[in-house]
C-alpha cells in the first residue's frame, strides 16, 4: 500500500507599509518554525546573479548599471529609477516576474510545515498577492512608522514620507487583508501572531 504524500503547505503573504514592523513579525513566525521568503532581499540577490535579469537591467539603465567588478550600481539605479517613473516601471516589470518565479521554486522546496510566508513590501502593488491562500498585513500608526524609519535609516521625515507615497496606503492594505497584526506598541504582536498561526494551521488541517 502506497503511503499518502504530505499536503503541500499553504502560501501566505505578509506585507505592510514602511516602518510597520514586517521583519519583526516575520522573526516571530520563524521562531514558530515557519519558513519565510524575503522578497526584497531575494530581489537584490537576483539582480546581481540572474543572467537574464542582468541583461534586462542593462537594457533599461545602460552598462553603468553594474560596476567593473560586476556589482549592481545601486545608487546609480536608485537615482534614475526614483527620478523617472517610466524607468521605475520598467525596472519593476523586469524584477517582479523574476522574484515571482524564484519564490514559487522556493515554496515548492518547503515541506513538513502547514504554510510558508512570502514577505514583500509591494505585495499588492506588484500583483504578487495573486495565487496566495491568505495575506497578513502589519499595521502601525503613521507617526510611529515615521519615527521608526527615521531612527533606523538616519533620514529626514520628508524622505520617509516620499517613500510612503510610493506605497499603497496602509488603510487600503488593511482593508484587503485576511489577517491584521497591530504593531502599535500597545498590543502584543506575539499573541496576535500565535492566534494567526493557529488559524492557518487549522485551515491547513481542513484541506
Amino acid at each position: 500500500m502506497e503511503s499518502k504524500l504530505p499536503k503541500p503547505p499553504l502560501k501566505v503573504g505578509i506585507t505592510g507599509g514602511i516602518g510597520s514592523g514586517k521583519t519583526t513579525a516575520c522573526r516571530v513566525f520563524e521562531a514558530l518554525g515557519i519558513p519565510v521568503y524575503y522578497a526584497d532581499d531575494r530581489a537584490k540577490w537576483l539582480m546581481a546573479h540572474d543572467e537574464a535579469l542582468l541583461e534586462k537591467i542593462k537594457r533599461i539603465f545602460g552598462e553603468d548599471a553594474y560596476d567593473k567588478s560586476g556589482q549592481l550600481n545601486r545608487p546609480y539605479i536608485a537615482r534614475l529609477a526614483f527620478g523617472h517613473q517610466e524607468l521605475l516601471d520598467q525596472l519593476n516589470a523586469a524584477v517582479h516576474p523574476a522574484v515571482g518565479k524564484d519564490a514559487e521554486a522556493w515554496h515548492e522546496q518547503q515541506s513538513g510545515v502547514p504554510y510558508t510566508l512570502k514577505e514583500a513590501a509591494l505585495l499588492y502593488e506588484s500583483g504578487s498577492f495573486e495565487g496566495l491562500h491568505a495575506v497578513i498585513v502589519v499595521t502601525a500608526p503613521q507617526a510611529l512608522r515615521l519615527e521608526r524609519v527615521m531612527a533606523r535609516d538616519g533620514v529626514e521625515e520628508e524622505a520617509v514620507r516620499a517613500r510612503m507615497r510610493k506605497q499603497m496606503p496602509e488603510e487600503e492594505k488593511a482593508r484587503r487583508a485576511d489577517f491584521l497584526i497591530h504593531n502599535d506598541g500597545a498590543q502584543s504582536i506575539v499573541q496576535q501572531i500565535h492566534a494567526i498561526h493557529q488559524e492557518l494551521k487549522d485551515r491547513y488541517d481542513k484541506i
